[in-house]
């Protein structure tokens, strides 16, 4: 799926870069989500108004729409359809950012530590998944999850076969005799846990820090248009100071946003529990401004180029030039595509917005 995306924006590169699609000042905003714990606030933020306070407040209208494939949700935010999308740190540098479309992401809104894992039907350890076929998204974080957690079991990509698995379809993939082992993310990673006798071998709080999730941005629509970031932030920190709440009001709000994601509060707290969420803009603001951050993109780059995820003939790495907020470029700063944007949660720390 994620080569249709490069072939598609090639094509509508090759047609003009610079869409006007994009590079213009304009009212209307289009940001696509899909289901997971961290992104919940979004589609909670609609339905109780939120959404459009804030986008009053500067003059525009945000259409927030849910995507039911992740994946999709990427290549259609990729090929121009939306603004923004929720994605990862890893997709954003391999489908847009790699495709030629510069990305920022400018809300960093917390990182998986256990919301992503390796479940076996056969087998009590991560050595135990040699031989088997695995079931999951293929060059997606959960790739990624996998080769972190076959290197330290001193196994190589080599030793498993991956069946390559839609996070929509994921759940009854498994449940199928024939599946013996997958790895996948909330609310998705729950169901399968909950199969009789699997076992959880593996899962991204044995990597912290490193599977990030964001709102992205097309680099070109924000500098265009700040009043769109200015709203997302305050959309984003009004809704989570709601799911933070320890009263009344934040257990309501966490319902809502169990039941817009298929679970019942239980079952989304638990999901909670495996989240580092950035409640406050200084939690986040600091998290994007550590040196941490440059050392796990560095990870990450390495293992997309070494998956050939850079794009087809990329010789390095450097290709790509991934930006912090201090200024440092990892690899080519001739050829910045992926951004870590702390100005606008900043302009809501500072309480500016």
């Amino acid at each position: 799926m994620k080569r249709v995306a490069s072939l598609l924006l090639s094509m509508t590169l090759a047609v003009g870069a610079g869409s006007p699609v994009w590079a213009v000042s304009k009212k209307d905003f289009n940001i696509a989500w899909t289901i997971y714990v961290g992104w919940m606030p979004w589609p909670y933020a609609v339905e109780t108004g939120i959404v459009k306070t804030w986008a009053d407040k500067y003059g525009i209208t945000i259409n927030v729409t849910q995507i039911n494939d992740y994946v999709e949700s990427i290549n259609q935010y990729t090929a121009g359809k939306f603004d923004g999308v929720t994605l990862t740190n890893m997709d954003a540098l391999t489908i847009p950012a790699a495709g030629g479309v510069d990305t920022s992401l400018m809300i960093v809104g917390d990182f998986s530590n256990g919301n992503d894992g390796i479940v076996l039907k056969q087998g009590k350890s991560i050595a135990d998944i040699k031989g088997q076929k695995i079931n999951m998204v293929e060059l997606s974080v959960s790739h990624y999850l996998l080769a972190r957690a076959l290197a330290g079991a001193k196994l190589k990509e080599a030793d498993i076969k991956v069946v390559n698995t839609s996070d929509a379809d994921i759940v009854a993939a498994f449940k199928a005799p024939d599946s013996t082992a997958v790895v996948t993310w909330n609310p998705q990673l729950m169901e399968v846990k909950a199969e009789p006798g699997v076992t959880l071998v593996f899962d991204s709080s044995k990597i912290p820090g490193e599977i990030i999730d964001t709102m992205g941005l097309n680099t070109q629509t924000l500098k265009d248009n700040p009043s769109l970031g200015k709203a997302l932030v305050g959309i984003w920190y009004e809704t989570i100071a709601l799911m933070a709440d320890a009263g009344e009001k934040g257990k309501a709000a966490r319902e809502a946003m169990a039941k817009l994601s298929g679970t019942d509060l239980a079952g989304f707290e638990a999901q909670l529990k495996t989240t580092r969420m950035f409640y406050t803009a200084k939690d986040a603001v600091a998290f994007s401004t550590s040196d941490d951050l440059a050392k796990t993109m560095d990870l990450v780059r390495t293992f997309c180029f070494e998956h050939n995820l850079l794009g087809d003939g990329v010789k390095s790495k450097d290709a790509i030039g991934i930006a912090f907020p201090s200024g440092q470029v990892l690899g080519n700063k001739a050829n910045v595509k992926l951004r870590f944007d702390a100005s606008y949660m900043k302009l809501a720390l500072e309480g500016k917005l």
